[in-house]
């Protein structure tokens, strides 16, 4: 995923997003770019052991109409803006970083629509479980340095799949697009982060489930992501997730997941970015075999002065088998869309965004204001004042 607030606790060549130019009045910086926190500020110096503590967080304010006006307020097949017609929290959280020689950890605490949104699914087997306390914990994680290139982190973190992330601010457009939205979050587990080149990220997964904290099956599923800066301005990068998805008194069916991005950053002004999943699930389709699904979407931004930008996206989400989305209907949810949308920092660390956003599906299975009542097509407005503490 993009940069995702703490780049100590993920070395990536994706990191650079629109971050750089919303907190800070210099412009953007090229994908992969080398940042100051790589530059060498101590030669001659003693090293630094003293641990470093930092503080921040980040509010994320709202308002969305849906053009169909959902009869419950709820708008479908999304997170985030997750509320029609009403002023309210996308996300808001407090963070505390600590970070020394050989040893790093962050603690976030959270709150939001897009929380109880993405928490909504969490699974809730036995009396120490469920999202009744996890989804207040954005992250806690423990880090430690095994080599020059090589840390192990484990604990509750963001997750390792996709190009956009939960924090809006970090991400090309506003809303996140429906590939993200049907896959991971976060995740609970251990990872290790090795950095072989400057240029090369890998890191490996082994974590309890699909955007699972509290667990239901055995044993645990594993994930992959290398990221490789080819040039200043190309980054490419590939993710993936294997494991069990059905609970142990069932037969296993085996999901395999894959995540395909690129980005292009030809100059200061533009930022593009192309991403593609596919996936596949055994004994899921209505005769018992494999299922499967694929999803696309593209970007291009273009920043008109260096606080003021306008960004553009084409998608297409397709899973026939209704397996990672399920409609409650005899149709399945295969979409196309489109969005438009103006971002204007007028100041560092404020953020104004606005987007306008439009689906087309196959079927009709977009809830309309009268219950029961279903539509092809869908659309929203949101707008968003957010503030980086």
């Amino acid at each position: 995923m993009p940069r995702r607030l703490l780049p100590a606790f993920r070395v990536s060549p994706l990191l650079v997003v629109v971050g750089p130019w919303l907190c800070a009045p210099a412009a953007p910086l090229p994908a992969g770019a080398p940042t100051a926190r790589g530059a060498d500020t101590t030669a001659g110096a003693p090293a630094d052991t003293a641990p470093q503590l930092a503080f921040g967080g980040f509010i994320d304010s709202y308002y969305a109409w849906d053009a169909r006006r959902p009869y419950n307020f709820d708008r479908a097949y999304t997170t985030q803006p997750a509320r029609h017609a009403e002023f309210n929290i996308n996300l808001a959280f407090l963070e505390a970083k600590l970070s020394g020689p050989r040893y790093r950890g962050r603690l976030a605490l959270q709150f939001g629509t897009s929380v109880q949104a993405n928490y909504a699914g969490e699974p809730h087997i036995g009396r120490v479980s469920g999202s009744s306390l996890s989804q207040f914990l954005q992250e806690a994680t423990v880090g430690y340095q095994l080599g020059p290139t090589l840390w192990i982190d484990g604990g509750i973190f963001f997750a390792h799949t996709g190009y956009e992330g939960w924090i809006s601010r970090d991400n090309l457009a506003y809303s996140r697009s429906l590939m993200a939205d049907f896959s991971p979050y976060y995740e609970a587990g251990v990872k290790l982060t090795w950095t072989p080149a400057p240029a090369v990220t890998a890191q490996l997964d082994v974590v309890n489930g699909w955007q699972d904290i509290s667990n239901y099956n055995t044993p645990p599923a594993v994930g992959l992501r290398v990221d490789y800066a080819v040039s200043p301005s190309v980054t490419l990068a590939y993710d993936n997730f294997f494991g069990n998805v059905a609970p142990d008194s069932l037969a296993a069916q085996l999901r395999f997941y894959n995540d395909f991005i690129a980005l292009y950053h030809p100059s200061g002004r533009w930022q593009f970015a192309a991403t593609v999943d596919w996936g596949a699930q055994g004994r899921s389709t209505t005769t018992g075999g494999t299922a499967t699904w694929y999803a696309a979407s593209v970007f291009a931004t273009y920043h008109v002065t260096r606080r003021v930008a306008v960004v553009a996206r084409l998608e297409r989400y397709a899973d026939p088998s209704q397996v990672v989305v399920q409609t409650k209907l005899p149709s399945p949810f295969e979409t196309s869309g489109a969005s438009l949308g103006l971002d204007v920092a007028p100041v560092p660390r404020v953020l104004w965004r606005t987007e306008a956003r439009a689906f087309r599906s196959d079927d009709a299975v977009w809830p309309t204001h009268r219950a029961g009542g279903y539509a092809r097509s869908d659309g929203f407005v949101v707008t968003s004042l957010a503030l980086t503490l």
